[in-house]
C-alpha cells in the first residue's frame, strides 16, 4: 500500500501534466508562453498543473462570447459623425479603424486634468449635475476622504431618479473587502465587482483585471485617464506621498463609444444590457477632435491597443514621446521603438525613477540599455511618483488613457485608451511630457550596476508577464 501511493502520485501528475500540455497547445498564441506553461506543468508536478488551472486558462473570452450571443448589440453611432485624418496619419487611421472596428469621429472636446485635485471636483460636480444615467468604472475606488464624496454623490443621484451603474475591479477594489463597493449597495446604488468570486471556475484570481477608469454622464460628458479614485491622489490630502496622475473630460460623440464600452463590460458582469437614450442620446459636437475609443482585454479585444501603438510607432516620421509609470513591454514593442529611433525619429520615454512597485522599476532596467544605444532618449522623473499613461507622435497624434507599457496592460488587463487627432492637445501633452524630463538615463549608468543588483534585476524581468 506504501509502494503504491508514489506511483499513484505519479499517474496523477502524468494526466495532469499531459492535460497541461493539450490545452497549451491548442490555445496559447506565443511560443514563449506555451513552453513555460508546459515546463511549469512536468517539472513542477501537481503545483504546476494547479497554477494553470488559476492562472493560465482564459475563461473571459469564453463567457463573453455566451453573452454576445444572448444579447444583440446597441445602435451604432451615426455615419455622419465619421471622420478622416490628415494623409500623414492616414495609414493609422484606416489600421485603427480595422483593429476596433469603430470610426474615428469628430466634434469631440478633449481637457487634460492634473491629479485629483483638479479632477474629482469636476468629476463630483459632473455626478451632482446628472439628469439621466451615470456610469463608473474604477479599478481601485477607496471609502477614504475622497473617495467619500464620490459615494455620497451616487447614492443622492439614485435618489433623485438617475440610473446609476457602478463597476469596481474584484481585485483592484479590495478583493476581500470592498468598503466602497458595500457603502454604495447599502445606499441602494446598483454595483458590482469585476470577476470577484472565490469560485476558480468563475474567476481566474487575481491575473485578469479590469483596469479601466471611466466615468459617463448622461451619455455626453465623459472622464478618463489613469486616475483611480482614493486620497492618495490628492495632494491636499496627502502633501508628502500623492501620486501625480492626468485624467481627462471629453465631449462630443466620441463619448457614445465609452458608453458602449462600459455598458459591454457592465453586461458582462451583470448580465444586465443598457439601452435607451438615458445611455445613448443623440450626438451633439462639442469641439473640433477627431477621436475613437480603442479598448483591449482578454476576450475579442486582445492585444489591440498594442497593436494600434505598433502601428502609431510605425507611421511616426519625426517625433514620439511617451510616458508611462511601468514600462515592461514585449519584444515586438521594444522593436518597434527602436526601429523608430533608427530611422532618425526622437524617441523620448519619460519613467519614474522611483515607481511604487520597485520590482517593476527592477525589471525595466534589463531592456533600457538597448533602446539607449540605438538612439531612444530615456528620461528620468522624481517625487512625486507621477502614474500618468500619455504617447504623442509627429504633434499631432495622441494616445490617453488607462494602459501601462507592459504585457499586463497590453495582454491580460481589460483596458480603455482614446486615440485623438489634434496638434493642440499633442502640444499640450508634450508640454506637460517635457516638464517630466528631468533627468536623462545614460548605458554608463546601468553599465554601473554592481552584480548583485543585475542579477536581481534581471530576476526581476523573468516575471514580466506577471508584475
Amino acid at each position: 500500500m506504501v509502494a503504491a501511493a508514489p506511483l499513484a502520485i505519479t499517474l496523477v501528475h502524468g494526466v495532469l501534466a499531459g492535460g497541461v500540455t493539450v490545452h497549451v497547445l491548442l490555445g496559447k498564441r506565443t511560443a514563449a508562453s506555451a513552453v513555460a506553461w508546459i515546463g511549469l506543468a512536468w517539472l513542477t508536478p501537481l503545483l504546476g498543473s494547479c497554477l494553470y488551472a488559476l492562472l493560465g486558462i482564459n475563461r473571459v473570452r469564453r463567457r463573453a462570447s455566451s453573452l454576445r450571443r444572448r444579447y444583440a448589440p446597441g445602435t451604432p453611432l451615426s455615419p455622419s459623425w465619421a471622420v478622416e485624418c490628415s494623409d500623414q496619419l492616414r495609414p493609422l487611421n484606416i489600421a485603427a479603424g480595422k483593429l476596433t472596428q469603430r470610426a474615428l469621429v469628430g466634434g469631440n472636446a478633449v481637457a487634460a486634468l492634473r491629479g485629483g485635485d483638479e479632477a474629482y471636483p469636476q468629476m463630483i460636480g459632473a455626478i451632482a449635475e446628472a439628469r439621466y444615467s451615470i456610469a463608473l468604472s474604477s479599478y481601485i475606488f477607496r471609502a477614504d476622504a475622497a473617495g467619500t464624496p464620490f459615494l455620497d454623490a451616487l447614492a443622492s443621484a439614485v435618489r433623485r431618479g438617475v440610473e446609476v451603474r457602478v463597476l469596481i475591479d474584484g481585485f483592484g477594489g479590495d478583493y476581500f473587502r470592498s468598503a466602497a463597493y458595500r457603502r454604495l449597495r447599502l445606499a441602494g446604488v446598483p454595483a458590482s465587482r469585476f470577476l470577484h468570486s472565490p469560485l476558480p471556475w468563475r474567476m481566474p484570481l487575481l491575473n485578469l483585471r479590469n483596469h479601466k477608469k471611466v466615468l459617463v454622464v448622461d451619455g455626453c460628458r465623459a472622464f478618463t485617464g489613469g486616475l483611480n479614485l482614493g486620497a492618495e491622489n490628492v495632494a491636499a490630502l496627502t502633501p508628502l506621498s500623492h501620486i501625480r496622475d492626468t485624467h481627462f473630460r471629453i465631449e462630443g460623440p466620441v463619448v457614445r463609444q465609452i458608453v458602449e464600452a462600459f455598458a459591454d463590460d457592465w453586461q458582462f458582469t451583470t448580465g444586465e444590457r443598457l439601452a435607451g437614450e438615458a445611455w445613448y442620446p443623440p450626438a451633439i459636437a462639442a469641439g473640433a477632435i477627431p477621436a475613437r475609443v480603442v479598448s483591449s482585454g482578454p476576450d475579442q479585444d486582445i492585444g489591440k491597443i498594442e497593436f494600434v501603438t505598433l502601428v502609431a510607432l510605425g507611421c511616426a516620421r519625426s517625433a514620439v514621446r511617451i510616458m508611462t509609470p511601468y514600462f515592461l513591454p514585449d519584444e515586438q514593442v521594444l522593436t518597434a521603438l527602436a526601429l523608430a529611433a533608427m530611422r532618425g525619429v526622437t524617441v523620448d520615454l519619460i519613467l519614474p525613477e522611483h515607481s511604487n512597485h520597485p520590482s517593476v522599476d527592477w525589471a525595466s532596467r534589463t531592456r533600457l540599455g538597448a533602446l539607449i544605444e540605438v538612439g531612444c532618449r530615456v528620461w528620468y522623473h522624481g517625487a512625486p511618483f507621477d502614474h500618468s499613461k500619455l504617447m504623442t507622435v509627429d504633434g499631432i497624434w495622441c494616445l490617453i488613457g488607462s494602459t501601462n507599457w507592459d504585457a499586463r496592460s497590453f495582454r491580460l488587463n481589460f483596458e480603455l485608451d482614446l486615440e485623438a487627432y489634434d496638434p493642440v492637445l499633442a502640444a499640450s501633452l508634450d508640454s506637460l511630457m517635457a516638464s517630466q524630463q528631468q533627468r536623462r538615463l545614460g548605458t554608463e549608468e546601468l553599465s554601473a550596476r554592481s552584480i548583485p543588483v543585475r542579477l536581481r534585476d534581471s530576476a526581476a524581468h523573468l516575471l514580466q508577464p506577471y508584475l
